[in-house]
């Protein structure tokens, strides 16, 4: 008696989804192609947003920026909700380690009472402005359109929330969680002058209604300045004056502002590759608003760092929008 042992070789019947192989072919397809395309809902609607009868819901008019497919802004990191939480997982267990040491080791002992109070009057009020930048991503994934980018909107939206939150970590842990510095940071965010314009600036953002030009103004223009002044020019001065455990504390800001910047950079590439008339208009909006975001960062910079200067936040304002392909008048102005 013989036994002979044969293997079968099984071909799929199809290999994706209908609507993936309509744009993709007939492939296999990868997970965040699967949950990431075609998948928003474009027809049959019920009903009119009662808040906005004159558009539909899942609306592209929601912004002046037109594209014939919203799926262009594909993100370059794959990010659907299982990579994206899996990825910040890890950024968080390296934060919580960090903050964690920083408590353990008592390090807020080697702090002077000038570093301190540099801390809460010049560092801590910023939870507000990633509170609005958390705002600004979130009209993002509510009035943008196809779910690569509004999915893309509400990670980052997160994003800007854990920043926040963990900004105001950094207050409980100079007090010894009496809530004091936050306190302290919020009298200065309403009251000084070196944060009024920035302060402005934030309060009437929340008033526009076109989510792109959120987008703009916070991916590419705010963002810049938070990288090279606060977390760039601000953490040197620390740096320079015994505050350097400070930055163990800041990390989880500094990795996610060059992830996301990974991100919108293409987003802002797509838009200006897709037509002159997008291109015209994202400049113009930038030559709207870098007057508003040059005198918010100038009044802090002042006061913060008074020796420094915001042309290198501008010279990176310029670099990107060039790399974007915009072309933006002068970058001293």
């Amino acid at each position: 008696m013989t036994l002979e042992i044969k293997t079968s070789s099984l071909e799929p019947i199809r290999q994706t989804y209908a609507y993936i192989e309509r744009r993709f072919g007939g492939k296999p397809a990868t997970r965040y192609q699967e949950v990431s395309f075609d998948v928003q809902g474009a027809t049959n609607f019920h009903y009119r947003p009662l808040w906005k009868p004159d558009k539909t819901l899942n609306d592209h008019t929601h912004t002046a920026l037109v594209m014939q497919d919203w799926y262009a802004f594909k993100d370059p990191r794959q990010f659907y909700y299982g990579a994206y939480v899996q990825h910040r997982a890890r950024m968080q267990d390296t934060a919580e380690s960090n903050y964690s040491f920083f408590e353990k080791r008592q390090l807020v002992e080697n702090l002077s009472d000038d570093v301190k109070q540099k801390i809460i009057t010049y560092l801590l009020p910023f939870r507000y402005v990633e509170q609005t930048a958390n705002l600004h991503m979130m009209s993002g994934s509510a009035y943008g359109y196809g779910t690569v980018i509004t999915q893309a909107c509400i990670f980052a939206a997160m994003d800007r929330l854990g920043m926040a939150q963990y900004i105001s970590r950094i207050g409980l842990m100079l007090d010894g969680n009496t809530g004091e510095s936050l306190q302290q940071a919020k009298e200065a965010w309403i009251n000084d002058a070196a944060w009024q314009p920035l302060r402005k600036l934030c309060e009437h953002s929340l008033t526009e209604q076109d989510w792109f030009k959120l987008y703009v103004l916070q991916n590419l223009l705010i963002d810049s300045m938070l990288q090279e002044l606060v977390f760039g020019r601000l953490d040197q001065w620390l740096v320079e004056h015994g505050g350097r455990d400070i930055a163990i504390l800041t990390e989880f800001m500094k990795d996610c502002l060059t992830d996301l910047r990974k991100w919108s950079d293409t987003v802002l590439k797509t838009a200006a590759a897709e037509s002159e008339d997008n291109k015209a208009l994202i400049q113009t909006w930038i030559a709207e608003l870098l007057p508003q975001i040059k005198q918010a960062f100038s009044a802090w910079a002042e006061a913060a760092l008074p020796d420094a200067s915001i042309d290198n936040a501008l010279n990176i304002i310029f670099e990107r929008s060039k790399k974007a392909g915009f072309v933006l008048i002068d970058s001293a102005a």
